[in-house]
């Protein structure tokens, strides 16, 4: 059989480089951060596509009562025109179109009011989600660039990362903040 596998001395597995520990640490907590800020963001994406499904329901529904409306009101003008002839049955049929006329001017005001709210709580929500973006790629950026410091021993990669993993925190901060 062959030699055996030489495994490297002891003290060359030990590097004892001052800034290893405290950059191990911060990648650790910076992907933590990545983590929860992705996480953060894809909620918010998932959100808003529902604000954005229940916003385009509420339109279709503005619209059924829009075709609504527009018949009520057709049915209304026919029954001015033949009620002459039969002027109990005219009066009757003619306060049962003017109700339903009213009741889907009314319902169409609703449905639009709650359409055009969901639809500015779905862009306040596109807007923290791009904002959750944002920190994340920051983060990832500085977590990089901080990784670079376990190659290079250069304190200065650190020092980067570190500021721009904290702009991405920042950034991801105020997402919260958004009206």
């Amino acid at each position: 059989m062959g030699e055996g596998i030489e495994l490297p001395e002891r003290h060359h597995l030990r590097e004892d480089h001052p800034l290893i520990l405290p950059v191990s640490l911060t990648i650790s907590i910076m992907a933590v951060f990545v983590a929860g800020v992705s996480l953060l963001g894809h909620r918010a994406h998932t959100e808003g596509l529902r604000l954005e499904t229940q916003a385009a329901s509420r339109w279709a529904q503005y619209q059924a009562k829009s075709v609504r409306l527009h018949e009520a009101q057709g049915f209304s003008d026919v029954v001015k025109l033949v009620a002459p002839l039969n002027k109990e049955l005219g009066e009757e049929l003619k306060d049962k179109y003017s109700k339903e006329v009213e009741h889907y001017e009314g319902d169409k005001v609703d449905v639009s009011k709650e359409a055009k709210n969901l639809e500015d709580e779905r862009d306040l929500t596109v807007r923290q989600a791009d904002r959750f973006d944002g920190g994340e790629v920051l983060l990832e950026i500085g977590l990089v660039i901080c990784s670079i410091t376990l190659l290079t021993k250069r304190k200065g990669f650190w020092l980067a990362g570190v500021l721009i993993g904290a702009v991405g925190v920042t950034v991801t901060a105020t997402s919260f903040f958004l009206h």
